[in-house]
Order: C-alpha cells, then structure tokens, then sequence
C-alpha cells in the first residue's frame, strides 16, 4: 500500500524535481536526514527503490517515476483548492484530516462521519476544525438536521477525493510492474450495458487477466455519475447524454441502439404492420424512466409537446417489463438491443412500427483527464472490441 503521507510525498516529488537530498531539505525547510528517512519509508511501502542515486545528481527508477507521475496528478487536484482557502494548508494539510473531512461532507454528521471511518467522534471532529481554523472560514453551515457543506468545502472534498484516487492507481500501477495485480476495477452499468455490452466484454477481460477484481455498480444515471466524478466508479456504461452532463467528464460513443415497442405472443396488435402512434393510442405502457434517453425518444413520438400519457409504468428492467407484458395487453417500449435476447427466446415480441426513432449512442462516460491503470485501459480496449462486433453484426 502507498501511505497517504502527503508530507513525505511532497518531499519524494522535490527530490525529483531538484535532484538533490539538500536542495529538497532546503524548499521544504527540513532537514536532510528527513528526507532521508522519507524516502526509505516511501520506498519500503511501494516495493522498492525509487531513487537511483549518482555524482551527477538523483534520479527516479522506473518504479519511482510510476509514482511520480501519480503523486504529481494527486497534488494538482488538491494543492490549488487547498491554496484557494489559505496559502498554508498545502503544508499542513494531513491525510488523516481530509480523510476526516471527506466523510463529514459525505455523511454530513460528526458522530456518522466517525463511524464510518471507525474513529471518534472527537477526533473527526478535531480533523475538521484544524482545517476550517488554517483556513479562518467556516465549511460547514450547522443546521438542525446536520451539517450543510459549503460551496468550497464541496470543492476541496472532491479533490481530496481525487487526489486519493491517484494514490490508489499508482498501486495499481506499482503492482503491474512488479508482474503482480493490485487494485480493481469499478464499471457503472445502465440497464442496456448490463445485458447487451458488459457481459461478452468481462468474459473476455477475466480470460485475459484471470485475477483482477471487477466490480459492477448497477443504479440510476445520476447516482453512477456521482460516483464516477468522486472516484469511486471508473467507468460508466449505457446511453451517453446530450448535452455532456458536465465539463469534468468525456463520453465516447462505441454503437447506436434504437427503440422498440414489445408486447405479450398474442397481443391483439401482434403481426400487424407499419403500426402508427394513433394505433397505439390508449394502450397501457411500460416505459423508461423519465429524463433518461430512451423517454425522451418515446414522449417526442407518443406525448408530443409534453402531454401526459395515462396508465404509465416506469422501469428500466427488461425483466420487470416481460413480467408485466405477459399479464395483460399493456406494451412496453425498451431499447432494441436490451430487448433482443427475450425477443429471440420468445418470451415477448416486437410491435412492427411505422415510426423510425433515431440511433441512441450508447458508449463510455469517464472522467476528464482520467490515466487509466493497464488493467482499466485493457478493459476499454476490450470494451471497444466488442462494441465493434456488435457493429458488424447489425
């Protein structure tokens, strides 16, 4: 494990950067057996030597190199909100206390905050208000349901966030060198990804890498780009959004997908052609939810200018939708490729429309500026490959 010593990190990347024990001793206003013993820590936790060192000056390995590049992103994320609320906490900002800090904004309660991180209430407590007291600016608003981060406090949880992030995939990276894996993979899945996508793509990742952990978070739009944004998810996969969501992620579109209207075998609509949207008028529906892609394309089509449709069901699980198909003549409208596995078993079929919906992208949402480990950048490739198949074959 890379210890989160912000201090003893800062000292390895002056290191780096001068080239020298003395001079870094000298920015960093310490001593020079300090960094010595810095740096035989750092070097003990991450494996191995880090500094080769010469008549011509320090220079880092390959292993220290893997881990300068990550320190120096984990500090560009933190050092610029860290100065934006006092010139000091660059240096006095510890690990334990952003660790701290991060749980109270998410948590937003002391006494929450510490049992999640399985410490006391007053040491959270403490690590918190050093900051806010360095800073001379309360992050917190207090109200009587719990604590209210501010605006800037939001800001310096999601770099700290981040910048821990980094840490963990210059675990990663260290491990890869070493020939070992470390670390694992977190893939957001909307519902189409789930059946369509991700199943080929990860039984081709584990016959490539037997023992990488991979993790697969289902859930709502929202809650899957939080969490990519904070760090905890890697990858997002399903439809991508028009407009981009926001500036601090990227979408890469991999194939489109259309729309569907499916029904119960028998429905009295079944084996009708070129069916229009008055002659679905007054039918039951089982839609996605809305504000997510696939509604929006539905509602243009059958509740032009916004009307409400009546007897509305909404869910995003195929299997939820066969289930309720198969007991009435309710018909459900769902993505053409998350319906075709069903479709093929003959557990439902496909209405033939008249109506023409245009392509979905469906693809990869990520974090802007986001290095991937190899084990992560194999899994894009793999994803990529699959997405191609999945293109030649429609």
């Amino acid at each position: 494990m890379i210890p989160r010593n912000l201090r003893h990190l800062r000292l390895f990347l002056a290191v780096c950067d001068l080239g020298s024990l003395t001079q870094a001793a000298a920015r960093s206003n310490v001593s020079q057996p300090a960094v010595t013993q810095a740096l035989r820590k750092l070097e003990e936790t991450a494996g191995g030597r880090l500094l080769d060192r010469s008549r011509q000056g320090i220079y880092p390995t390959a292993r220290g190199r893997i881990l300068r590049a990550r320190a120096a992103r984990a500090f560009g994320r933190l050092d610029r909100v860290l100065a934006d609320l006092s010139p000091r906490l660059p240096l006095t900002a510890s690990s334990a206390q952003l660790t701290a800090f991060v749980a109270v904004c998410d948590a937003e309660n002391f006494t929450l905050a510490a049992q999640a991180l399985a410490l006391s209430q007053p040491t959270v407590h403490r690590a918190v208000a050093q900051i806010e007291t360095e800073a001379q600016t309360r992050l917190f608003d207090r109200r009587p349901h719990g604590l209210m981060p501010t605006r800037a406090a939001q800001a310096l949880a999601q770099a700290a966030r981040l910048a821990f992030s980094e840490l963990e995939q210059a675990e990663a990276d260290l491990a890869e060198l070493d020939g070992r894996e470390a670390g694992q993979i977190v893939v957001g899945a909307l519902p189409l990804a789930r059946s369509v996508l991700l199943p080929a793509a990860l039984a081709e990742f584990r016959r490539l890498r037997p023992t990488t952990p991979v993790r697969v978070i289902d859930g709502l739009y929202s809650d899957l780009l939080l969490g990519l944004r904070r760090g905890d998810i890697d990858i997002v996969i399903g439809a991508l959004r028009d407009p981009l969501p926001i500036a601090d992620v990227v979408q890469e579109p991999l194939f489109e997908d259309r729309l569907a209207v499916v029904a119960r075998n028998g429905h009295p609509l079944a084996g009708r052609c070129g069916l229009t949207p008055g002659d679905l008028a007054g039918q039951h529906w089982v839609v996605p939810r809305t504000g997510t892609p696939s509604r929006t394309q539905f509602d243009a089509i059958f509740a032009p200018g916004g009307a409400d449709l009546p007897g509305l069901i909404e869910a995003g699980s195929i299997l939820l939708m066969r289930e309720l198909l198969n007991r009435g003549d309710a018909l459900g409208c769902i993505s053409a490729a998350q319906a075709e596995a069903e479709i093929a078993k003959g557990l439902i079929q496909r209405l033939d429309l008249a109506v023409d919906w245009p392509g979905r992208p469906i693809g990869m949402t990520m974090r802007d500026g986001w290095m991937p480990t190899k084990g992560q950048s194999l899994l894009l490739d793999v994803l990529r490959r699959a997405a191609a198949e999945r293109r030649r074959a429609d």
